[in-house]
C-alpha cells in the first residue's frame, strides 16, 4: 500500500481534496486514490512559506501506511527549513478528508544561504541570524530565547549566542545563571545546555555581579571570542542576540560576523518604531538583508472578558513593515507568562508546548527560517533565473 515515489500526477482521475468532502466518499477511496489527494493537496497549497506549494520544495517525498501501529497514513518529506507545525495543519484538514489520520514526518535539509568561514567548529554553523532593536526594553532577549526553543520544537539544531558584552540577560532567560561552561581540549569552550539549546555569553564567564566595562574594540573582541572560541556543533541555526541600539559596537559586530539575515523587534509604540527604522538602516549599511519585523506587546488580551487591547499603539509594525518593503513576521502579546517565564528562567514552548503562545513563537519561527530561504536562498522557487537566448 502507497508503496512508491509520487513524483508525478497520475493519469487516472481521482476527486480533488475539496470534493473529497465527507466520509462516505472518503470511504469508497483506494489507496492509490489517497495519495493522489495528498499529492494534489501538497501541490496546491499555499502560503507565505509556500509560494508554489509545498511539494515544489520537497527533495524526496515518499507515502505509505502504518499498517502494524496507528494504521495512519504516513507522508516522509525532505524539505530546506523546519515547518513542521504548518503541516500538522495540513495534516489533520486531509484526516478530516480522507477519514483517516494524516502524519507528515519532516527530515530537514537545510543548507547555508552565505559561504562563510570561521574557522573550527564555528564551520558547523550552516546560518547566522541577528535579532536586533533599535532600543532596549522591547523584549528582543527574551524574544530571541523563545524563538530558539520555537526553531527546536520546529526539528531544526539550534545554538543561541549572546553579543550584549554589558548587559547579558541569556544566562537568566535560561536559567542558567550560575552555568560556567568547560573545555574538552583546554582550546574551546564548550556551550551551555538549556533544553537541548546551544548556548554562550559573557555572562557565564563573569560575575554576574560586577560590572563589565570595556571600550568598543574590547567588546567586540569579546565577542568574536565567544562566537569563534566555542566548541559549536552542527548547528541549521544560530540566533544571535544583539545588543540594544544602532551605535558602533553593533555596526562593527554586524561587519565582523557572517550574518545571513537580520530580524528586527519593536512594539508598536511611535517612540520604539523610530529606533527600529534605524535598526534597519544600520544593517543595510553593513549588506545584510533585513527578512522582516516582529511586533512585541502588540496588544493585551483581559484574562476576564477577552477583550483585546493595544496598549502600545495599534498596527504600527504593519506599517513600518510596508514603509520598509519588507515583511511583519508576527505579533505577540504583552503576557503575564511570558514575562514570568523569563525572569524565572523559563519558557512556555517547553512548558505547554500546545499551547496559545507557543504556537505564535513557533510560527514566527517558521516565518523567519521560511523567509530566510525563500529569499537567499540560490534554491529557492523564487529566485530569479537568467536565460540567454541567442
Amino acid at each position: 500500500m502507497f508503496g512508491k515515489f509520487f513524483s508525478h500526477k497520475s493519469s487516472k482521475k481521482v476527486p480533488s481534496s475539496e470534493q473529497v468532502n465527507d466520509s462516505s466518499l472518503a470511504s469508497n477511496l483506494n489507496a492509490e486514490d489517497k495519495a493522489q489527494v495528498i499529492t494534489e493537496t501538497l501541490e496546491n497549497y499555499r502560503s507565505d512559506n509556500f509560494p508554489q506549494g509545498v511539494y515544489s520544495l520537497c527533495s524526496h517525498f515518499h507515502i505509505h501506511a502504518d499498517v502494524k501501529q496507528t494504521k495512519a497514513i504516513i507522508v516522509e518529506l525532505i524539505l530546506p527549513f523546519p515547518c513542521q507545525g504548518e503541516l500538522d495543519k495540513v495534516a489533520a484538514l486531509l484526516a478530516s478528508t480522507l477519514n483517516q489520520v494524516v502524519e507528515f514526518h519532516v527530515q530537514l535539509a537545510v543548507n547555508s544561504v552565505r559561504s562563510f568561514s570561521l574557522g573550527g567548529s564555528g564551520n558547523n554553523i550552516k546560518n547566522i541570524i541577528a535579532v536586533a532593536s533599535g532600543k532596549g526594553g522591547v523584549g528582543k532577549s527574551t524574544t530571541t530565547v523563545n524563538l530558539a526553543y520555537a526553531l527546536m520544537a520546529e526539528g531544526a539544531s539550534v545554538g543561541i549566542l549572546d553579543a550584549d558584552i554589558y548587559g547579558p540577560s541569556i544566562p537568566t532567560l535560561l536559567g542558567l545563571k550560575e552555568a560556567k561552561p568547560s573545555s574538552a581540549d583546554g582550546k574551546l569552550m564548550d556551550p551551555i545546555m538549556a533544553h537541548g539549546l546551544h548556548a554562550m555569553s559573557i555572562g557565564f564567564l563573569v560575575d554576574k555581579n560586577d560590572a563589565t566595562v570595556w571600550r568598543g574594540p574590547m567588546a567586540s573582541g569579546a565577542f568574536n571570542q565567544l562566537l569563534t572560541e566555542t566548541a559549536w556543533p552542527e548547528l541549521d541555526y544560530l540566533l544571535i542576540d544583539m545588543p540594544p541600539g544602532t551605535g558602533d559596537i553593533q555596526l562593527t559586530l554586524a561587519q565582523k560576523v557572517p550574518v545571513a539575515a537580520a530580524v528586527i523587534v519593536t512594539t508598536p509604540q511611535d517612540m520604539a518604531l523610530i529606533d527600529a527604522e534605524k535598526g534597519i538602516a544600520m544593517f543595510d549599511k553593513v549588506n545584510v538583508p533585513v527578512l522582516g519585523i516582529i511586533e512585541n506587546m502588540s496588544y493585551h488580551v483581559c484574562d476576564n472578558c477577552g477583550h483585546k487591547s493595544h496598549i502600545f499603539g495599534d498596527a504600527g509594525g504593519v506599517q513600518m513593515a510596508n514603509s520598509k518593503q519588507t515583511q511583519l513576521l508576527g505579533q505577540l502579546p504583552l503576557n503575564m507568562n511570558i514575562r514570568e517565564d523569563a525572569d524565572f528562567g523559563h519558557s512556555d514552548i517547553i512548558e505547554n508546548s500546545t499551547g496559545e503562545i507557543a504556537h505564535l513563537y513557533r510560527r514566527i519561527a517558521r516565518n523567519i527560517v521560511g523567509q530566510l530561504f525563500l529569499q537567499l536562498d540560490n534554491a529557492s522557487p523564487l529566485t530569479p533565473t537568467v536565460e540567454i537566448i541567442d
